[in-house]
């Protein structure tokens, strides 16, 4: 039996496009001679349509989709996911469904049983848990289908959810031949090794091979690698589709696995996760060109090289706005990087502009210090004149904060923080020098000396990032512990040596910074807990503060 994983990269509301893609991999199949075409996780209309569900025009254009692909499954077994209604009266209005369809017939539906309310899911809001045991017979063999969550919480790898219920134990009465899996399952940082792990206790419970199908592609602020599997836990053999791309995984069930050949590097993939974050955050918006402030510092460079390799360098606009504390040494790095990725580079200095805010304000700062305002206003006209060539050419701007900045509110308001996508809002200072040197591994395209040179926002005379902020290995030690790991100030103070005291003091500056972060524009989502996605905190409360007071 020839199985086809289709791993598509499908866009949200997008049916036509969608079902466009879906037959054509029913064409494909066929020409392939496969028996089953497995696809992901509410295919039909992309994941996660969110409070899209909630229209009724919505769900009905899902089912004229379904109608056409039925019609298209001559010859094949079609399992394609959607939502659909629940007719019973009771519960939620939605299914999240799996259709089970044989050559040009409708069988049935599986629907998913177990809805995550965790981290970046929300489905228990739309959908109504399904009870139907998913195990179908076709040509032999007896197939047990599940969806995504279904079969998490059998290989114990959900911390943060207990479910009442567990499909695969209740599958294991009916000894399938073969799991099925259709999966929507986001990108984060080595992510892939933990679905491998849940994929191996699931074959091995069960006796039987699993292949999960899974969604590729950027949705708003979350990136699906794809990556789908094809394991066999008795043979202690896997296979494995390419990473951050469709592909048609084509599986012989009698066949030896063999093992795949695409090698997946963690430093390699978060860095593809990037650009296929970027890429079609534009292009599903039909936007095609950005702009960005190349400051001559490791964030712009960064975030400059992702959009050069996300859009092309003829996308690509890089603004130097010098100011008069840029460094010679800044500017001139600055225009070779932007020869280096070959991209359009102009320098518009702001030095005339911040002097006739200066001389505009003055009347109302009498016997006021200079302070972090004058440093704002710096950035702040920065903002203006890429969001003026944002309006006069269409451009997205991409901001280029780190998320150690960003957690630590070191940033500004309508300045640096200006933009459509947040291209590093996730990747902590470490990551970001990491990925730098990733970038130089075969020659120099960020010059050495950007990666070298100490952290500076260049806004007042020999400034520092070590003036305002510890060192980033202490600041990255605890936004990840604390963010992504939810641990305390003691276990951080104790597990990474930092005195109790500093480590208060970055968790008080986190919270207090959370009204700026509701104002960023959002982010590419790599690790396993970004900010304004799946990170849910008020922003007016005290809580956190009285604690701190209490020396909790």
């Amino acid at each position: 039996m020839h199985i086809l994983a289709a791993q598509l990269n499908q866009t949200i509301g997008d049916f036509e496009g969608n079902r466009e893609k879906i037959i054509a991999v029913l064409d494909r199949a066929r020409a392939k001679k496969a028996d089953i075409v497995l696809f992901p996780e509410l295919a039909i209309c992309g994941y996660p349509p969110e409070d899209l569900l909630c229209h009724a025009s919505f769900i009905d254009e899902m089912e004229k989709s379904l109608q056409k692909i039925i019609e298209s499954s001559s010859g094949l077994m079609v399992i394609v996911g959607l939502a659909r209604l629940n007719l019973s009266n009771e519960g939620k209005p939605l299914f999240n469904s799996a259709a089970i369809i044989v050559d040009g017939k409708l069988l049935g539906f599986y629907d998913k049983w177990l809805l995550p309310t965790y981290d970046v899911f929300d489905e228990r809001r739309y959908f109504e848990p399904g009870k139907n045991v998913g195990c179908w017979e076709y040509k032999g063999k007896k197939l047990g289908i599940t969806i995504c969550e279904d079969i998490w919480a059998h290989s114990g790898s959900i911390e943060s959810s207990l479910y009442r219920v567990d499909p695969i134990q209740t599958l294991l009465a009916y000894q399938p031949d073969l799991i099925l899996n259709l999966s929507a399952s986001p990108y984060h940082f080595q992510k892939l090794d933990t679905r491998l792990q849940v994929c191996r206790l699931v074959s091995k419970s069960v006796k039987a091979p699993i292949i999960m199908c899974c969604q590729v592609g950027g949705n708003d602020q979350l990136v699906f690698d794809g990556s789908s599997i094809y394991l066999d836990a008795e043979k202690d053999q896997y296979r494995v589709a390419k990473s951050f791309q469709e592909d048609d995984f084509l599986i012989d069930l009698e066949a030896p696995i063999q093992e795949s050949t695409y090698v997946h590097e963690p430093i390699c993939d978060l860095y593809q996760a990037l650009i296929l974050g970027t890429r079609d955050y534009l292009h599903k918006q039909n936007f095609t060109k950005v702009c960005l402030g190349l400051s001559g510092g490791i964030d712009s460079a960064l975030a400059a090289s992702i959009a050069v390799d996300a859009l092309g360098a003829e996308n690509v606009l890089c603004v130097n706005m010098p100011s008069i504390y840029s460094s010679s040494a800044s500017i001139k790095d600055a225009e070779q990087l932007a020869h280096n990725l070959k991209t359009l580079f102009y320098q518009i200095p702001i030095h005339k502009p911040f002097e006739t805010f200066q001389e505009l304000l003055a009347p109302y700062f009498q016997e006021k210090e200079v302070d972090v305002t004058e440093e704002n206003l710096q950035a702040r006209i920065r903002g203006n004149i890429l969001m003026a060539l944002s309006n006069k050419h269409g451009y997205i701007v991409l901001s280029t904060g780190n998320k150690s900045e960003m957690a630590l509110g070191y940033c500004t308001l309508y300045g640096d923080m200006a933009g459509g996508l947040a291209i590093l809002s996730d990747l902590t200072k470490g990551q970001v020098y990491t990925l730098a040197r990733w970038i130089n591994r075969e020659k120099e395209v960020i010059p050495i000396s950007i990666i070298e040179r100490e952290p500076s926002a260049e806004l007042r005379l020999n400034q520092k990032d070590s003036d305002s902020l510890p060192d980033y290995d202490i600041v990255d030690a605890v936004v990840t512990a604390y963010l992504e790991n939810y641990l305390d100030i003691a276990q951080i103070a104790s597990r990474y040596q930092i005195p109790f005291e500093l480590v208060q003091e970055l968790v008080v500056r986190i919270h207090k910074a959370e009204y700026k972060r509701r104002q960023a524009p959002p982010g590419i989502r790599v690790s396993k807990k970004a900010f304004r996605v799946g990170r849910c905190y008020p922003i007016v409360q005290k809580w956190i503060f009285n604690s701190m007071q209490r020396g909790e």
